[in-house]
C-alpha cells in the first residue's frame, strides 16, 4: 500500500484524488515531488496502466530525480512504460511520431540558439548580435503565444517588434526548408497539430490518460494550451490531471511564464479540486516567518501560510556593510567562523545573489583564501562558439546525417555556400527524405542549384567524406592539422572580430586542438568511467578521430549531467530555485539590485519579491542577509538604500559582527598551526 503514515493529511488528499482535475498548491519545501511520485504509484495501484501516465517537468534534472524516486516505489516494468520528461521532450515525441502531418521527415533537426542566431544573421544580413538576439526573443514570444505572422503584426508596437514581424514568416519558411525546428517549436507545433487534427488529438488523449505537471506556475500560454489539448474538453469528458505549483515561486515572467495560468485552471475546469500543502519539511520557523511576512505583500491567487515542525531555529541575521568588497569579505569571514564553530563542511553553505556580476568579488576573495567553491551557470568550454564551430566538423565526420552540424560546418567559415543554396538544398532533401549531406550526391540536384554553388557544396562534402574515411585508420593529430588547414579558421576569426576577441577565440581553439591531441595517449579518470565498445582503446593506444568525437560527446554529457558540488555554492537566485542548503547567505539586498530597477511596475516588483522569497526559502538552518551602504557605479561610490523587502520582513541590520571572541581566537590558532 503506497499510502502510509509518513505522509501528512494534505499530501494524502492530493494523492488519492484521481477522479477529476486537481491543482496542488505546493509551498516551498512541502514535499511536492514526493506527492507526484506517490500519486503515480497510487494511480498504478488503482488500475491505471503505467504506459498511459505522463509526468511533465521543466528540467531534465527534475525528470531524472523523479525517475530515481519512482524506482523505489514501482516495479521496473511499470517504470519503463511511464512517460517522465520535460514539456519539450514530450512535444518532440509527438512531432517525431506525427512528422508527416506537418510536412517533416521523422529525423528533422532541432536548432540550438546558436543555430537560430546563424539563420537570423543570414536573413537580416547583419552581424549585430544585439539586434539578432532581440529579433530571436520577439519570435520566441510569438511562438509561445501561438501567434501567426498576421497576429504578430496586429500586436506589434515597438520598432523592433515590427521588424521582427517582417522577419517571422521568412524565418518560418527557412526552418521548414532546412527540415528543422527550434526549441519553441517543440511546444508550438504539437499544439497546432493536435488543434487542427481531431483524430490525432483523440489518439494522444488515449495514450496519455492521466497527466501530472510539476512547477505548473512556470508554464507559458503555449504549454497550457498543449495541456488542455491532451486532457480533453471538460464539456465532453472529465479531464484527468494534477497540476502542482506555487504562485509565490513564479519567477520566470521575463521569459514568458504566466502565473495567470493558475487562475485559468479554475476558469476552464469548473470541477477543479484545489489542495494546499503548507507544512514545510525544509526550514526552521524563524526562516519561514521571514518568508511568510515578506510574501504577504504580494497580490495572492491562493493564500497559504508555511509552517514547520523543526522548531524556531537560528535568528535571521541582517548585516549593513560599507561596500561590495567589505560585504564579500564579511560573508566569507562569517562562513569560515560559522563552519569552524559548527564543525560543518564548505558544501553546507550557499551564497546567493540577483545577478551574475555579483560573484566576481566573491571569487577573488575565495581564490585568495584558497577556499573551494562551485559557480552555477558558468559557460562550459564546449559551449563556446569557436569550439562548437570545430565540433560541427567532428560531428559531421562522425554522423553525416547531422543536419545542424552540416549547416554550421558549411557556413562557418564561408565557403561559397549561402542561405539561398541551403534553402534549395533543404527543400530538395525534404522531398527525398534525405539528409542534407546525402542530398548533395543525388542526381537532379543540378536542376535546382547552379553549377558554381553546386561545385562548392560537393567540394565541401567530398572533403568531409575523405576525412571520414581517413579517420578510421590515420592518426588524429594529422587529420586535425588537415582539418584546420582546410577551415582557415584563424584567418576567419581575425577577418570577423576585433583583434582582442579574435586572439582570445584562437587561443581557445589552439587549446582545444592540443587537448584533443593529448587525449590520444593520456586517458583521464573521467574517460575510464566512460564505456566504449572497445575497451582496449582506453589505454595508451592513440585514439582515432572518430573515437575522439565519441569521447567529446560523452564527456560533455557526463560533465553536465551530474556535476558534483565541491565547496561553497555560488549561485544566482534563479539558478538556485529547486535547491536547498543548510546555511544561506543572501547578498546585495538593496534597491536597484533586489528589487532590480526595471521601471517600478507593480508586476515587476511582485516578481522580484517572489524571487527574494525563493532565496529565503532555500535555507534550512540559518539565513544571513546583507546590503551595502555604498556601491561603485561608473567608477564612483554611490549611496545605496536597503531593499524595501528588508523592512517588509521586519529585519533590522546589525552594524557590527556578532562572532564569539573565543571562536575567533581558536580559528587564528588553527591557522597558525
Amino acid at each position: 500500500m503506497i499510502i502510509n503514515n509518513t505522509l501528512n493529511t494534505a499530501q494524502i488528499q492530493a494523492i488519492k484524488y484521481t477522479t477529476g482535475p486537481c491543482l496542488v498548491i505546493a509551498g516551498a519545501g512541502s514535499g511536492k515531488t514526493r506527492v507526484i511520485t506517490h500519486k503515480i504509484a497510487y494511480l498504478i495501484e488503482q488500475g491505471f496502466s503505467a504506459k498511459n501516465i505522463a509526468a511533465i517537468t521543466f528540467t531534465n534534472k527534475a525528470a531524472n530525480e523523479m525517475q530515481e524516486r519512482l524506482s523505489k516505489l514501482i516495479n521496473k516494468n511499470d517504470l519503463k512504460q511511464l512517460t517522465v520528461c520535460t514539456f519539450h521532450a514530450l512535444g518532440l515525441k509527438i512531432l517525431r511520431q506525427e512528422a508527416e502531418y506537418i510536412g517533416f521527415k521523422p529525423n528533422f533537426s532541432i536548432f540550438s540558439s546558436e543555430d537560430v542566431y546563424s539563420v537570423l544573421q543570414e536573413i537580416l544580413s547583419t552581424t549585430d548580435k544585439s539586434l539578432i538576439k532581440s529579433i530571436a526573443h520577439c519570435i520566441g514570444n510569438y511562438k509561445n503565444n501561438l501567434y501567426t505572422p498576421d497576429m504578430a503584426l496586429n500586436n506589434a508596437h515597438s520598432d523592433i517588434e515590427i521588424q521582427a514581424c517582417k522577419i517571422y514568416p521568412i524565418y518560418l519558411q527557412t526552418l521548414k526548408a532546412y527540415q528543422a525546428v527550434d526549441f519553441d517549436d517543440l511546444i508550438k507545433l504539437p499544439c497546432e497539430l493536435l488543434n487542427n487534427n481531431n483524430q490525432l488529438q483523440i489518439k494522444w488523449q488515449n495514450k496519455l490518460r492521466y497527466i501530472l505537471v510539476d512547477e505548473y506556475q512556470d508554464t507559458n500560454l503555449c504549454q497550457y494550451n498543449l495541456l488542455k489539448l491532451l486532457v480533453g474538453n471538460p464539456l465532453e469528458k472529465m479531464p484527468l490531471f494534477t497540476a502542482v505549483g506555487d504562485d509565490d515561486q513564479a519567477i520566470y515572467g521575463w521569459r514568458g511564464a504566466s502565473s495567470d495560468n493558475l487562475k485559468k485552471l479554475s476558469q476552464d475546469f469548473k470541477a477543479l479540486q484545489v489542495i494546499k500543502l503548507e507544512q514545510n519539511y525544509r526550514s526552521s520557523n524563524n526562516i519561514l516567518k521571514a518568508a511568510n511576512t515578506l510574501i504577504k505583500n504580494n497580490t495572492k491567487i491562493f493564500d497559504k501560510q508555511l509552517w514547520s515542525e523543526h522548531g524556531s531555529g537560528d535568528e535571521v541575521c541582517v548585516y549593513a556593510m560599507n561596500d561590495e568588497e567589505h560585504e564579500a569579505e564579511g560573508i566569507i569571514f562569517r562562513i569560515s567562523a560559522h563552519r569552524f564553530e559548527r564543525k560543518t563542511a564548505w558544501e553546507d553553505y550557499a551564497i546567493l545573489y540577483r545577478s551574475n556580476y555579483q560573484s566576481r568579488v566573491l571569487e577573488q576573495i575565495l581564490r585568495r583564501e584558497n577556499i573551494s567553491y562551485t559557480l552555477s551557470g558558468g559557460q562550459s568550454f564546449f559551449e563556446k562558439a569557436e569550439i562548437k564551430d570545430i565540433c560541427a566538423y567532428l560531428r559531421l565526420i562522425y554522423n553525416t546525417n547531422d543536419d545542424p552540424a552540416f549547416i554550421r560546418a558549411a557556413t562557418t567559415p564561408k565557403k561559397g555556400i549561402g542561405s539561398t543554396t541551403l534553402t534549395k538544398l533543404g527543400e530538395f532533401a525534404g522531398t527525398r527524405k534525405a539528409s542534407l549531406f546525402d542530398a548533395c550526391f543525388m542526381s537532379m540536384l543540378e536542376d535546382v542549384i547552379n553549377s558554381q554553388n553546386l561545385f562548392s557544396l560537393r567540394d565541401f562534402v567530398s572533403f568531409i567524406n575523405d576525412l571520414s574515411d581517413k579517420a578510421k585508420t590515420e592518426p588524429a593529430d594529422i587529420l586535425l592539422k588537415e582539418l584546420m588547414n582546410y577551415m582557415c579558421y584563424e584567418s576567419y576569426l581575425y577577418d570577423t572580430f576585433d583583434e582582442k576577441t579574435a586572439r582570445n577565440k584562437w587561443e581557445n581553439v589552439t587549446e582545444f586542438i592540443l587537448w584533443l591531441k593529448s587525449k590520444g595517449t593520456n586517458s583521464t579518470k573521467l574517460e575510464q568511467d566512460i564505456s566504449f565498445e572497445n575497451q582496449d582503446n582506453l589505454g595508451n593506444k592513440s585514439k582515432n578521430l572518430i573515437e575522439l568525437t565519441q569521447m567529446i560527446a560523452l564527456m560533455t554529457i557526463l560533465q553536465g549531467k551530474d556535476k558534483q558540488n565541491s565547496g561553497i555554492q555560488l549561485s544566482t537566485l534563479h539558478a538556485a530555485k529547486g535547491l536547498e542548503f543548510s546555511h544561506v547567505f543572501l547578498m546585495g539586498i538593496e534597491e536597484g539590485i533586489l528589487p532590480f530597477d526595471n521601471g517600478e511596475k507593480q508586476s515587476d516588483i511582485e516578481e522580484e519579491r517572489r524571487l527574494m522569497y525563493v532565496g529565503v526559502t532555500r535555507a534550512k538552518k540559518s539565513l544571513h542577509l546583507s546590503w551595502c551602504k555604498q556601491r561603485k557605479k561608473g567608477g564612483q561610490k554611490t549611496s545605496i538604500d536597503p531593499s524595501r523587502f528588508l523592512s517588509e520582513m521586519n529585519m533590522n541590520p546589525l552594524e557590527k559582527e556578532k562572532i564569539n571572541p573565543k571562536v575567533y581566537l581558536d580559528m587564528m590558532k588553527e591557522m597558525l598551526l
